[in-house]
């Protein structure tokens, strides 16, 4: 599971540093005096640089490491696109040749208009937009990219280049009520005649050798149906995505040769032998190696992982995280995982849903070196992993704060927006005094406490099973409470993480109201429901607590000048609030209760008031700042001795966010157009 980056209404920032004490290797950093991280804004998007703390404190032997790591998660991108929607690399490929080999007026409006749609294209690995699933309008005409193709001698046809300018395809993942969402969403893990009906029939007959420990079919395989019989096309080598997949394995073989240590050598082993084989008991066998390797300073994430693009909750995106630890933070915040038992023991759950012992929940705070595929350009700011609940609960669990990537974030310029929203002055000094402190808890808390946290009833099947379509919301709003629930209690200062836990909580209660029922809407189209798994879970918890306080006045909706706040007058009941949907969130996921999470989410977390929606976008027109935000990589370059073999590494920033893309679809171009 991971965690979206919020909103971003801080003001201040925190700045991560590593304290290792290495022997150095003799390599270079480009480094300003000033570093801009700032690349560049366009439509709704902002795109940043980040720096790798730490770097020249590798090991030239680490730094090894973290290169073929990149190189291998490099090497995939063009999965993500594929998986997204069964057009993009042709699309994509047509328009990078256009960009690249167009001759003519590039200063005219519809020139614009054209590349801002491949840049929207580049971000969101695709024609669908990252967040909303919606698809992008082109504002140009069929006529002008007829022309723009015939001028470059470039090929798009047929329903590629149709669907760019028709209705058709509308949603990557449509996950409305009332429809078949496998049918009806665009996202290339299913076959076109694929529906609902046909998954759920297809996976209800797997059975796992070991019922207790069910395999996580789907994960790595396309649905599809050939002479009318359900078939599945299997990630791995020699089959679908097979070329991309042996280049992955290429890096991942480097990679191993330089391992710091057995236990990670044997993660990387388990790993390239389930992208040669496709095997599920592989991949099980490889997360509980991976989980259980905890030493050293390196650590990544690859694979087919997160399901939140499956509208049934199958089948994993590829993506890739690079880390390197942030040894002072990670062990200032260690404190959270040595304490898991006692956050779990003092929960509001049902005692039949709490684990009677917790284990091997591991916490970093790490500095990002490199992602791809759907962690890029738009990234996670924590993840917790893996997701199959019997690992977490043998095993334990590995949860990684981004630091690099929210110091990014904190240093990249403020919008203004937190002053036009917060309620009052005390709000806002409040917010500026302890909201990084508070989102960085609560993420911590919602990683390494949340996604650890309580436990199946025995006989239940795994949520995607019980609880489809809902089981991402769930889960997350699930985690997102249990981080609001200790987020106002005192045991955060009896552990040294705060100085003062009520303020802290008080900042953070205040922040999260703010966003679940108001700011968070910028990101939205007028007249659109609320459907990304994180930003349903934000409204259905706030409002939840909203309509449930509102006999107390718990929260009070405020209008002042024309214009709408939310106040918290009691965070005691808030806080008993939280407490109370913490235990019915998870009294429905260990219950499987279908009906219970569809009434939830339907009924607080998707539709949106409109008059609302319709003032937040009005007072937000003032700000230029955009709302989502992702990043280029930096560029890891090797320096060869005349032998051939690495002997020092430089790191430089990309220039322009198109630089890197027609770089990368130049350099990591590993799968056909149509696969």
């Amino acid at each position: 599971m991971k965690t979206e980056y919020l909103i971003g209404l801080v003001l201040s920032s925190v700045v991560f540093f590593s304290c290792m004490d290495q022997k150095k290797s003799q390599n270079t950093v480009n480094k300003a005096n000033n570093f801009n991280y700032n690349v560049e804004q366009f439509a709704d998007i902002k795109v940043l640089r980040y720096q790798i703390p730490g770097w020249e404190n590798l090991t030239l032997k680490e730094q090894k490491l973290v290169y073929y790591l990149t190189k291998a998660g490099l090497s995939g991108r063009d999965i993500i696109w594929d998986q997204n929607y069964r057009h993009n690399l042709t699309i994509r490929k047509a328009l990078e040749n256009i960009y690249s080999n167009y001759e003519g007026d590039r200063n005219n409006e519809d020139w614009n208009s054209f590349e801002v749609y491949l840049k929207r294209v580049w971000f969101s690995n695709g024609i669908h937009h990252h967040y909303s699933n919606a698809k992008f309008t082109a504002n140009f005409s069929s006529e002008y990219l007829n022309g723009l193709l015939a001028q470059t001698n470039t090929k798009l046809e047929g329903e590629a280049f149709d669907v760019i300018f028709n209705d058709k395809d509308a949603k990557k993942v449509n996950l409305s009520k009332g429809v078949d969402n496998v049918l009806l969403s665009a996202v290339n893990l299913y076959g076109p005649e694929v529906t609902t009906a046909d998954v759920e029939s297809f996976y209800s007959e797997k059975v796992s050798p070991n019922k207790d420990k069910p395999l996580s079919f789907g994960l790595n395989s396309q649905l599809v149906k050939i002479n009318g019989e359900l078939t599945e096309r299997v990630y791995k080598s020699g089959g679908l995505y097979g070329t991309a997949i042996d280049e992955i394995t290429k890096w991942l073989e480097l990679a191993q040769g330089v391992a710091e240590n057995k236990a990670q050598g044997k993660a990387l082993g388990l790993l390239i032998e389930y992208y040669k084989t496709g095997d599920l008991q592989v991949w099980d066998d490889y997360n509980v190696a991976w989980t259980s390797a905890t030493e050293g300073n390196i650590d990544y994430i690859n694979s087919f992982i997160e399901v939140y693009n499956d509208p049934v909750g199958y089948t994993g995106s590829y993506e890739t995280i690079v880390q390197v630890k942030d040894f002072d933070m990670s062990q200032k915040m260690a404190v959270l995982s040595e304490n898991a038992q006692w956050f779990e023991d003092n929960s509001p759950l049902m005692d039949a849903h709490k684990k009677k012992n917790v284990v091997g929940v591991s916490y970093k705070v790490v500095n990002v070196a490199g992602e791809a595929g759907d962690a890029s350009p738009s990234t996670p700011i924590g993840v917790n992993l893996p997701n199959a609940n019997w690992i977490r609960a043998a095993v334990g669990s590995k949860s990684v704060s981004l630091g690099n990537i929210i110091h990014s974030y904190n240093n990249a310029g403020s919008s203004g927006r937190l002053k036009e929203y917060v309620n009052d002055n005390e709000e806002y000094e409040l917010e500026k005094k302890h909201g990084q402190l508070a989102d960085k808890l609560h993420t911590a808390l919602h990683e390494v406490i949340g996604h650890a946290s309580g436990q199946l009833n025995p006989g239940v099947g795994e949520t995607k099973q019980t609880l489809k379509k809902y089981a991402s919301t769930l889960e997350e709003g699930r985690a997102d409470l249990v981080g609001l629930y200790y987020l106002y209690d005192p045991k955060l200062q009896d552990l040294g993480l705060v100085q003062d836990w009520k303020e802290v909580g008080v900042a953070a209660y205040d922040g999260y109201i703010r966003n679940g029922l108001m700011t968070q809407l910028i990101r939205l189209e007028l007249g659109d429901d609320v459907e990304e798994a994180h930003m349903v879970n934000r409204q259905w918890v706030s409002a939840w607590a909203f309509e449930k306080g509102a006999a107390d006045n718990v929260i009070e909706k405020v209008s002042r000048d024309g214009k709408t706040y939310f106040q918290i007058n009691d965070y005691d009941k808030l806080h008993d609030l939280f407490g109370q949907l913490l235990k019915e969130t998870q009294r429905i996921k260990s219950e499987g209760d279908f009906k219970a999470a569809e009434e939830l989410v339907e009924g607080y977390g998707v539709k949106v008031d409109q008059d609302l929606h319709k003032e937040v976008l009005e007072r937000n027109k003032q700000f230029t700042s955009a709302p989502y935000s992702g990043f280029v990589n930096p560029i890891i370059v090797p320096k060869m001795n005349d032998l051939g073999e690495i002997e020092s590494f430089t790191i430089t920033q990309p220039k322009t966010f198109k630089d890197q893309m027609v770089y990368y679809s130049s350099e990591y171009n590993f799968l056909p157009e149509i696969n």
